[in-house]
């Protein structure tokens, strides 16, 4: 399995150490940027890289992206089809749920292709930790997830012909 990364001036340095992270942990790793921290960089092209590519290599891809937030990172993946991009920003305190579930349940339900993380939002260990549980987590392949995944891309499809 393929992991590509992706982010901005807010997300870099965290990126930079999740990186061997992810090889430790055996999968093969790309950078599609930032290579350097520039305070002036923007994330929807390093985004749209990273999208761009699990989009055509879906079986055997998948991304993490790394902004200040995420929630832009994600915004501008999803415009790619058949790209599912979610957002994790660390423990909810008080939540129903380990805060982990969320991110099994994103595999599971949705099958996730792109996880983006919010980097303002934890530290490295507890992104760590999501990390190693996303990419851990199979997708269930259960036939209401297979249709729910599917319902996305016609609507998706009906809308963008709208």
């Amino acid at each position: 399995m393929k992991v590509v990364f992706a982010s901005d001036h807010a997300g870099y340095l965290l990126k930079e150490s999740l990186k061997p992270f992810v090889e430790d942990l055996g999968y093969e790793v790309v950078d599609v940027g930032a290579h350097t921290l520039d305070p002036d960089d923007d994330y929807p092209s390093f985004c749209a890289e990273a999208a761009r590519i699990v989009a055509h290599e879906p079986e055997t891809t998948r991304a993490i992206l790394l902004g200040g937030s995420g929630q832009g990172e994600a915004m501008m993946a999803n415009r790619f089809r058949g790209v599912r991009a979610v957002v994790y920003n660390g423990e909810s305190r008080g939540a129903l749920y380990n805060e982990l579930d969320e991110i099994a349940l994103s595999r599971e339900h949705n099958d996730a292709n792109i996880l983006s993380l919010g980097a303002r939002f934890m530290v490295t260990e507890e992104a760590k930790d999501a990390v190693r549980r996303w990419l851990e987590t199979p997708f269930s392949g259960e036939e209401r997830h297979r249709r729910r995944i599917a319902g996305i891309d016609t609507e998706a499809q009906n809308s963008a012909s709208s």
